[in-house]
C-alpha cells in the first residue's frame, strides 16, 4: 500500500485500496470542528457511481461526479429516522484521478477537498461554510 509520500513515484494509477488509505489519511487531517459530527458516517471507495446514481444526480458522464454524501443531513435528523440507513460518504476514484490530472493538485488534497465538501453536506453546511473550514485547517 502507498503512503502519502510515495505519491509522486506512481508508475500506475493508484487503485482502491491506495485511495482508501488517502481517504482515511485525509479523514485524520480533517478540522475537529468537522470530525466531532462523523461517528457513525462511513467513507467508501468506488470505481465510479452506480447508473441510478447518475441518473438521479442528472449527470452526462459518471466523470462528472467526485464524491456524494448519501443520508439524512443532520439538521434533518429526527429520532424517527432508521437506525440501518448508515450515512456514507462515497468518492469515486476514477473522477477523482481524471480531475487530479487535469489540475496537477496533489491527490491527497484533491480526496481531502471533496470529503470536506460531501462532509459538510451531512451537516447541512453552505458552500461558503465549507470554503471557510478549508481554507482555515
Amino acid at each position: 500500500m502507498a503512503h502519502l509520500h510515495d505519491i509522486g513515484r506512481f508508475t500506475t494509477p493508484p487503485d482502491l485500496s491506495d485511495m482508501e488509505a488517502y481517504a482515511r489519511e485525509a479523514f485524520a487531517t480533517i478540522p475537529d470542528e468537522l470530525r466531532q459530527y462523523l461517528d457513525e458516517v462511513i467513507v467508501q471507495v468506488q470505481d465510479f457511481p452506480d447508473d441510478e446514481t447518475l441518473e438521479e444526480m442528472d449527470c452526462e458522464s459518471p466523470f462528472d461526479l467526485l464524491g456524494l454524501y448519501r443520508g439524512v443531513a443532520m439538521a434533518y435528523k429526527s429520532a424517527q429516522d432508521n437506525p440501518e440507513d448508515i450515512d456514507t460518504v462515497y468518492l469515486y476514484r476514477r473522477a477523482i484521478l481524471d480531475y487530479w490530472c487535469e489540475t496537477g493538485e496533489d491527490l491527497v488534497d484533491v480526496v481531502r477537498h471533496v470529503l470536506i465538501h460531501e462532509i459538510g453536506h451531512h451537516l447541512g453546511l453552505s458552500d461558503e461554510d465549507m470554503e471557510r473550514i478549508e481554507a482555515e485547517a
